[in-house]
């Protein structure tokens, strides 16, 4: 038996080991450019970009790494992402998915463009993102795809002529056009509040982002962010749905039924969650932690970031529980005994501005219980010039008649007019802004055989806020009633979300309505009618003279 020679056993060792890693490497490969494979290759990469913490698998991970391959197969090309802080979207979406489509996926020639609040944000990810894929172990797996060229902060490029630069809102990216642009909390939560900023950005958005593609019909725009309001990018692409054409994945950290959010997406993914209140991701956020967050936020900002519904649930300052529904079988309006209307003037037809908002109120006691009550009558949002057609009414036509015919060519004086005489109005209140001024002019001038007074009120100091919390008690107590009606839905939605809601112009002239009502003793609340009732009770009866005088 000849001696084994210890030389060919440790090369044949190291020849096995080479053999057994070249297997581990082709097995991981399979796996990554397989079904499901970003998150193979998120956890196969994670210690690369994340080596001092464990990763924590849930399924909020899987929807978004599921929507995301929709992406790169083509079969979403706008996709919107609302999920809570916390949920790693910057590093799936900014980090992971470019990485992973550069090299499993084969795609090292396209262009990426990534925007933000804030570029320092998108050059760290931007940073991420070349410290992966010039790691070892990513250049184990796919550095025979391509080679970097360039790996400065701002841009990373490849010999396949990909590159990804990173950028922030209102960036200077003039002549650069991508295949993918990955808009990442374009919103700054702290400026959520302000409408000029906020107004700014979703103006940029519509007008400059979304025309840096490559493609239109091909190029791919994610957008992932948190809530901050209403009307932030989000709320615009939502309400915009035909014209936009994206697909929507929203994943509140509590299960709410009633949130109006898509539990089914596009590409049949389905929200497991099934009991009112179940946590998004258990295994990272516990129940304590959450509730947590809820108390160091407060209800707006915990609804908006962490639920993605800039109202908190069941309302904000105005909660869904205090108003009260009317329900006839006639389909009819109790009597009123005063009836007054109020209005945000706004004289413009441009949506991009804000609307006129008008409301009709009227006090009046419940035929059943006598309790006391203020109506919603009517309301409106429109986008009106300050004039239209002034064509008369004929004889006999009635007021929806006289609407039918002529109310597409009114103005706002017209509609004001004519909702106050079809609603019985007795008193006008028009808020005291510039084009409020203008507008009660007018009113004046022209309205001279009216049978409504007319107003012009000053807010003075109070802002909107200040306003609807000095009527807010009038709500508790349950004085506010609201038929089943599309415009009476329209102001629910509206209180209900204020002052996060993309409109708020029908609320305010509630405020002011309600506010009026008060200061004309027309509505009481409760100890206020408990006293009254007191005093005429115990008062004294007045004696008469015995003797005439």
């Amino acid at each position: 038996m000849s001696e084994i020679d210890p030389r060919n056993i440790k090369e044949s060792l190291k020849n096995a080991a080479y053999a057994a890693k070249l297997l581990r490497l082709h097995e991981e490969r399979a796996r990554q450019t397989g079904p499901g494979g970003l998150m193979h290759f998120i956890r196969y990469f994670w210690k690369v970009l994340e080596p001092g913490r464990e990763f924590t698998d849930g399924w909020v991970l899987h929807a978004i790494a599921e929507h995301l391959e929709a992406v790169q197969r083509g079969e979403i090309t706008r996709l919107l992402i609302n999920v809570p802080p916390g949920c790693m979207k910057s590093l799936m979406s900014n980090c992971f998915f470019p990485a992973w489509c550069w090299g499993p996926m084969g795609m090292a020639h396209t262009r990426w463009l990534s925007f933000s609040y804030s570029a320092h944000l998108t050059e760290r990810d931007n940073n991420k993102f070349r410290t992966l894929i010039s790691s070892k172990p990513y250049q184990e797996l796919w550095g025979d795809v391509f080679k970097l060229t360039g790996d400065a902060k701002i841009q990373v490029s490849n010999d396949k002529m990909g590159w990804k630069l990173a950028s922030s809102v209102g960036g200077v990216v003039t002549g650069e056009r991508g295949d993918f642009i990955i808009a990442d909390d374009l919103h700054q939560v702290s400026q959520g509040e302000s409408e000029r900023v906020r107004t700014e950005t979703v103006r940029w958005f519509k007008e400059s982002m979304s025309n840096r593609v490559n493609d239109p019909d091909r190029s791919v725009i994610i957008v992932i962010m948190q809530r901050v309001h209403g009307s932030d990018v989000s709320g615009t692409i939502m309400e915009d749905k035909e014209g936009m054409n994206y697909h929507r994945l929203c994943i509140p950290m509590r299960f709410d039924p009633g949130h109006p959010y898509p539990t089914i997406t596009g590409i049949n993914w389905e929200d497991p969650r099934t009991e009112d209140g179940e946590l998004a991701w258990p295994e990272r956020f516990s129940a304590r932690r959450v509730d947590d967050y809820e108390r160091e936020l407060g209800p707006y900002a915990f609804s908006a970031q962490y639920q993605q519904n800039p109202a908190p649930r069941g309302g904000g300052i105005i909660k869904q529980h205090w108003i009260r529904t009317w329900e006839n079988a006639q389909n009819k309006f109790p009597a009123f005994s005063y009836v007054i209307a109020a209005l945000d003037p706004a004289y413009t037809e441009k949506h991009e501005n804000d609307p006129s908002g008008f409301s009709v109120w009227g006090i009046f006691r419940h035929p059943e219980s006598n309790e006391p009550g203020i109506m919603l009558v009517n309301a409106w949002r429109k986008w009106l010039q300050l004039h239209g057609d002034n064509s008369p009414k004929f004889p006999g036509e009635t007021h929806a008649a006289y609407a039918r015919r002529c109310g597409d060519g009114w103005g706002l004086v017209e509609w004001i007019a004519h909702s106050c005489d079809a609603y019985g109005v007795s008193h006008l209140l028009i808020e005291g802004k510039a084009s409020g001024i203008s507008v009660y002019q007018e009113i004046e001038r022209l309205q001279m055989l009216r049978t409504w007074s007319t107003e012009l009120c000053d807010t003075g100091r109070l802002d909107k806020m200040a306003r609807m919390n000095a009527v807010q008690p009038i709500f508790s107590q349950g004085l506010v009633w609201m038929p089943d009606r599309d415009w009476a839905n329209d102001m629910m939605e509206e209180l209900l979300q204020f002052p996060k809601y993309k409109f708020d112009d029908m609320a305010d002239t509630c405020s002011l309505a309600l506010r009026k009502l008060r200061e004309m003793g027309l509505l009481q609340f409760q100890d206020e009618r408990e006293f009254d009732e007191y005093i005429e009770q115990n008062r004294a009866p007045v004696t008469q003279a015995l003797y005439p005088v």
